[in-house]
């Protein structure tokens, strides 16, 4: 009976998500950037408009919130699954290193004269995995895995020498600078269906792995020995885990640059409303990661219209707090 009800109001909850998600997206199609105002893209959405409106509407505003829906997912579910398997609630591939990884690998891409989208993609994506285990490597051997606040300290400090060493390489390539300036900071602004496509095949290999490992990292979340004797493997689930982050955080931050926070608030959200279990937070995590992105997106377009501000930026005026605010708990919770 308990469980009927709580499988219940979880699906109330996924509904309502849903419905403020497919209103997002009608807010991202209907306000931005040009002189096509919202009357003129409800006429494109019923089917009439003119040609401007259409490409407007279509091409434009429609690549970008698509392109948001697959960047909220990644981030989103990436962010849970690097603090279910570290234990750590403030484990955050922004925080961690995993962004500026992978970053700093596509600066490099860039300075060597590379611009493919497939190219850059495959680049970030293996910085991400570099990044990743380094930061948890470095975790694993100094025993900071069990403090967040060091752990997140040694991210911090990991994402600031990348950062520098990115800059560094952008000041010998005007040509790459020009190309990186507005990217780095996390942007959907410019984003084509093309750039989606190319990160599609990875996103779906992270989505498998994950369907796969969600069971196992349920039971890891009871301990390593209580999941051994179920029957998994403690090091392999992290293995794979470490695997669908670099594949979800690399392919996001090669379409969008390195949007911190979404990994942060996304998952606390989705704990909150749907409790510990991992398996749970993911399905919700689907849902809230893009809801975040999108609104985010939405409000940089309008706050400082006919201009706009950074993605990144919005995302970490909202993650900020909630990083400040887990932190000041007397007793920081452990996953």
């Amino acid at each position: 009976m308990i469980a009927s009800a709580e499988r219940r109001r979880l699906a109330g909850q996924g509904v309502t998500l849903a419905g403020l998600l497919l209103l997002t997206c009608l807010a991202s199609l209907l306000w931005g950037a040009g002189d096509v105002g919202a009357e003129r893209a409800l006429a494109v959405l019923a089917g009439h408009g003119d040609e401007e409106a259409r490409f407007v509407v279509g091409t434009l505003r429609g690549s970008r919130t698509l392109v948001g829906l697959a960047v909220g997912m990644a981030l989103g579910v990436a962010g849970a699954l690097l603090q279910a398997v570290s234990r750590n609630p403030l484990a955050e591939p922004g925080l961690l290193g995993v962004s500026a990884g992978a970053a700093f690998a596509v600066a490099i891409a860039l300075l060597l004269g590379t611009s493919a989208a497939t190219l850059r993609v495959g680049v970030a994506q293996l910085g991400a995995l570099l990044g990743c285990l380094c930061v948890l490597g470095v975790a694993r051997f100094r025993g900071l895995g069990n403090d967040p606040v060091r752990l997140v300290l040694a991210g911090a400090a990991f994402t600031g020498l990348l950062s520098a060493l990115t800059t560094l390489l952008l000041l010998f390539d005007q040509r790459a600078a020009d190309e990186i300036r507005f990217w780095v900071v996390g942007s959907l602004s410019g984003r084509r269906l093309e750039d989606l496509l190319a990160v599609l095949p990875s996103l779906a290999v992270a989505a498998a792995i994950t369907l796969v490992i969600a069971r196992p990292l349920a039971a890891l979340a009871l301990g390593e020995r209580l999941a051994a004797g179920l029957g998994h493997h403690p090091g392999r689930v992290r293995l794979l885990v470490i695997l669908v982050v670099a594949l979800l955080v690399g392919g996001a931050t090669a379409i969008a640059g390195p949007i911190a926070f979404v990994g942060l608030v996304v998952p606390f959200a989705a704990r909150a409303l749907a409790g510990p279990d991992i398996r749970r937070s993911l399905w919700l995590c689907l849902l809230l990661g893009p809801l975040m992105v999108i609104i985010a997106d939405v409000i940089s377009r309008r706050l400082v219209a006919p201009s706009e501000l950074p993605l990144g930026v919005l995302t970490a005026l909202c993650g900020a707090p909630v990083l400040i605010a887990v932190v000041r708990r007397r007793r920081l919770p452990m996953l």
